[in-house]
């Protein structure tokens, strides 16, 4: 039987709960440094340096394989001006959010399961955006990442209805899996609707909200559809061994050997990035 409430709204999952909904503080303060013409690298490094546990963990990820830069980085302001502004901004966010989404209440779901998939999707989508072109070098990650941040909302604030979606998700036949399709029939709407609505909340560029928003819809042509259609690629092979062939519908020109060299390069790195981005989250 179907647990089902069609009542609930996104907004009703997205009030109440203040370290939920309020953007994160020093990404908001970085987006102003970032904005203003008369700042500079220090202004930002500045900030980042407020929060040490912070600045430490990002000047751990910069000195990683995540970038392979060939000498050691010992400051933030040098980490700006070898990876941009924006990048890093991105970088921080990303340590924020996993920050504020590292534990769930009860043991229904995997928050370490949740991010190494979606670690795997930000890293196989910033190499595919590398070999193809580098339209999205500040962002791709990031989206890749948050893509999915929905279900943990889910699972914050409508635990049962939640494990309800993963129960039938689990009584699929792999390939007929629609996780979405069977959200919007419990809860009456889908993570990608409530994910891109945080994000929005969050006063997070658009091109990240749309990356989330636009998942479910592949035939979409209008403004950030390259985005979600990237992000919709990632996420398809950091599931499963996934054949080649969805290349074509996506119209992306890639050979099965480049497909190839970029899952192997995102395995090899992940291990390593996995505990550098999620410290509280390693295995004992």
């Amino acid at each position: 039987m179907i647990i089902s409430n069609p009542t609930l709204t996104v907004a009703d999952l997205l009030k109440g709960d203040i370290k939920l909904a309020s953007p994160p503080i020093v990404y908001l303060a970085l987006q102003k440094v970032v904005e203003d013409p008369t700042k500079t690298a220090k202004d930002a490094a500045a900030v980042i340096e407020s929060d040490a546990a912070l600045a430490l963990r990002v000047l751990k990820i910069v000195n990683s394989a995540f970038y392979g830069f060939p000498a050691q980085i010992s400051a933030v302001a040098t980490a700006i001006t070898l990876i941009g502004m924006r990048e890093l901004q991105n970088l921080v966010l990303a340590t924020v959010v996993i920050e504020r989404f590292s534990d769930l209440p009860g043991q229904l779901f995997s928050v370490h399961d949740f991010w190494a998939k979606n670690l795997r999707c930000a890293l196989i989508a910033r190499e595919l955006d590398a070999r193809m072109g580098k339209n999205y070098t500040d962002t791709a990650f990031l989206c890749g990442l948050v893509h999915d941040v929905g279900q943990l909302v889910l699972y914050r604030r409508i635990p049962i209805l939640a494990r309800e979606v993963d129960l039938l998700v689990q009584s699929q036949l792999p390939g007929e899996i629609d996780q979405a399709g069977i959200e919007q029939q419990v809860i009456g709407f889908d993570h990608y609707e409530l994910g891109a609505e945080l994000c929005r909340l969050w006063k997070l560029p658009p091109v990240v909200v749309d990356s989330i928003r636009l998942h479910r819809y592949p035939d979409y042509v209008g403004n950030n559809a390259k985005i979600a259609t990237l992000i919709r690629l990632a996420d398809h092979f950091s599931r499963v061994d996934n054949p080649y062939d969805v290349l074509t519908a996506n119209g992306f020109d890639l050979s099965p050997e480049q497909i190839s060299q970029v899952m192997d390069k995102t395995h090899d790195e992940f291990e390593e990035i996995f505990k550098l981005f999620f410290p509280s989250l390693q295995k004992s």
